[in-house]
């Protein structure tokens, strides 16, 4: 276990999310999963299903399965399953986005409606490119913004990737997970604006989303924080590019409208 960490290390269930979201001001979330199994998609799922401001999932489903077809078939007809993702930055293989098999199951979801969220670090990035080249009719969304070194206050080569990923316009991105990526005790705002700009620059504000990473982000700061940092690096745009962030990018990429 990390340093630091230990704070949530526990249960998070629906009164903690009621309780974030009237604290931050927020709505509607799109709930994300944090495990690689069945039952907590089939979870998420149920507990969706019963509170309406749960307003899609982001589950998973075993891709590399030779019956992942059947598992889709299952589980899409669920209107609250928007997406589905793997944890690829916890693969031993850095390269497991490429495999065979993923790729086979990658490429029913568009058949499904579902899209797909990509988790990953900076240094999967070339990799993920040539992954997303092989499937340029299914959505994608970056989560945590591809994870680049802001604890080191690296901007390259994450920088340039970045903005040769955000070529394929069938690729959003979530800005959600920088607090995290840096120093969890140290950080300021300014530090992290060169990374926010980099996001707005490379995508527009229609490909890119807010996202909290709540409560992982508790280890580094509070959701109205986050709210706040981010509110302050888009505060130049139109109010329409802002509502577009906060809200109407994500109704888009996963398909809420």
């Amino acid at each position: 276990m990390l340093a630091g960490m230990e704070m949530i290390r526990r249960d998070f269930l629906i009164p903690e999310l009621q309780a974030a979201m009237i604290e931050g001001g927020v709505t509607g979330v799109i709930t994300v999963q944090a495990r690689q199994s069945l039952a907590e998609t089939e979870w998420l799922l149920q507990l969706a299903e019963s509170h309406d401001f749960m307003l899609g999932i982001v589950g998973w489903v075993p891709l590399v399965d030779q019956n992942i077809g059947n598992y889709l078939e299952m589980y899409a007809p669920r209107k609250k399953l928007r997406a589905v993702r793997h944890v690829l930055h916890d693969e031993a293989d850095d390269f497991y986005m490429l495999r065979e098999d993923f790729n086979r199951g990658i490429a029913l979801l568009k058949d499904f409606d579902l899209r797909y969220d990509i988790l990953i670090f900076e240094r999967h990035l070339p990799q993920t490119i040539r992954f997303v080249d092989g499937h340029p009719n299914q959505i994608f969304v970056v989560d945590h913004i591809a994870k680049p070194r802001i604890k080191a206050g690296v901007l390259s080569p994450w920088k340039e990737l970045l903005a040769e990923l955000a070529k394929r316009e069938n690729v959003y991105c979530k800005l959600s997970g920088l607090v995290t990526e840096a120093d969890w005790n140290a950080w300021t705002a300014p530090q992290l604006r060169p990374y926010i700009d980099t996001v707005l620059e490379c995508f527009g504000p229609n490909r890119v989303m807010f996202g909290s990473d709540w409560p992982v982000q508790l280890v580094a700061s509070t959701y109205p924080h986050w709210i706040e940092v981010v509110s302050e690096a888009v505060e130049t745009l139109s109010n329409t590019e802002q509502a577009q962030i906060f809200a109407g990018t994500a109704k888009v990429a996963y398909g809420l409208t």
